[in-house]
């Protein structure tokens, strides 16, 4: 097998410890003889491993004991709708801070259900920050996506709201530093970044906002309805459940929240450093908002783009290209990127550069 490096925005890379943990219980887990795929989602060795990995979330995030943790599908995509059906009535306003294309999708399906406020801000590579004096005493909630994933940025200091709920999207950088979890009335994550492989999706949401639906809310997307049946409602996704606890484990073993900070900080200064040093590459986005998960930067040309996309896929790094309403490249070094994996990238950029 070659060693390759995968710099996917996602699905990303897992921790190789936990692919080959999956490997050896992939036929038998923890001796039942059948696989976790063939688990009932009803039976107690998946009980288990659900609130087992609730547990770990809950130690390593800190949360407090009145928030809700919620294992869900349909990725931070559905919960643009959740979110509004469930916190949003008639008449009442929400408040949409615009950074990038996925708040610009977050804020689309929320008109599709009340009235809402947006603060767009003025470049895709800097976030201004926010106080209560900016949003309207009555709304409901303001919504943010605190990393960037195709931009390449990040808030620097969350807004201030007062008594009005933050709800943050975490997708692209949940368990990737520390958090207060009390400054955010929801956060919600899809897994396939840091969190484990696609299929689930997290929701941290506090007890209060929960049983707001209007009765003509679908049950499947009401809040209500996981946290009365404890996220087995109907079925949910097993195994990406079952892996989701294996990655929490590692973080864990790997110095929870505060070791992968400390990583991934060492990583994005590796990588960031030689970009602001290099006369062939430029990463555009303000320093203090730079995403310590998703590093963009383009060459002086999109011939000069192109070669080294195709160089660095031959010589093993995989899914540098970046997304395509931005262009050039984009490397995503998550919790599971290992530092010598962003090394070799460096040192890649550097040999290319030399020939140019």
């Amino acid at each position: 097998m070659k060693t390759v490096y995968n710099f996917s925005a996602g699905p990303a890379v897992l921790p190789k410890s936990v692919l080959e943990k999956v490997q050896q219980e992939l036929l038998d887990y923890e001796g039942t003889g059948m696989s976790v795929m063939e688990l009932s989602h009803r039976s107690a060795p998946f009980q288990q491993i659900i609130e087992g990995a609730e547990a770990l979330l809950r130690e390593l995030l800190s949360i407090p004991e009145d928030y809700h943790v919620l294992f869900m599908q349909g990725g931070a995509s559905l919960q643009f709708s959740m979110i509004p059906l469930n916190l949003l009535g008639p008449g009442q306003t929400a408040e949409y801070i615009l950074t990038g294309s996925w708040s610009d999708k977050a804020v689309k399906e929320a008109d599709k259900v009340g009235e809402v406020r947006t603060h767009k801000v003025e470049t895709q590579t800097a976030i201004p920050s926010y106080s209560a004096k900016d949003f309207s005493e009555n709304a409901q909630y303001v919504h943010i996506t605190s990393n960037n994933t195709i931009e390449g940025t990040r808030f620097n200091g969350y807004p201030e709201t007062g008594d009005i709920p933050l709800v943050a999207d975490m997708s692209s950088h949940i368990l990737s530093e520390k958090l207060d979890v009390s400054r955010f009335g929801l956060i919600y994550a899809g897994a396939q970044k840091n969190l484990g492989p696609s299929g689930v999706t997290v929701a941290i949401i506090r007890k209060d906002l929960v049983g707001n639906a209007p009765d003509h809310c679908p049950v499947l997307l009401n809040y209500e309805t996981y946290v009365k049946h404890g996220s087995l409602f109907n079925t949910p996704p097993t195994f990406a459940i079952y892996v989701l606890k294996l990655v929490l484990e590692w973080v864990k073993e790997n110095g929870g929240v505060e070791g992968m900070e400390a990583r991934n900080q060492e990583k994005a200064d590796l990588l960031y450093s030689y970009i602001d040093q290099s006369g062939l590459f430029h990463n555009p986005v303000r320093e203090e908002n730079r995403s310590l998960m998703n590093i963009p930067f383009t060459a002086t040309d999109d011939e000069i783009n192109a070669r080294f996309l195709k160089e660095a896929k031959e010589a093993g790094f995989e899914f540098l290209k970046g997304h395509r309403s931005v262009g050039g490249m984009r490397a995503s070094i998550y919790n599971a990127m290992p530092l010598e994996g962003v090394k070799e990238l460096v040192e890649f950029m550097k040999n290319f550069e030399k020939k140019q």
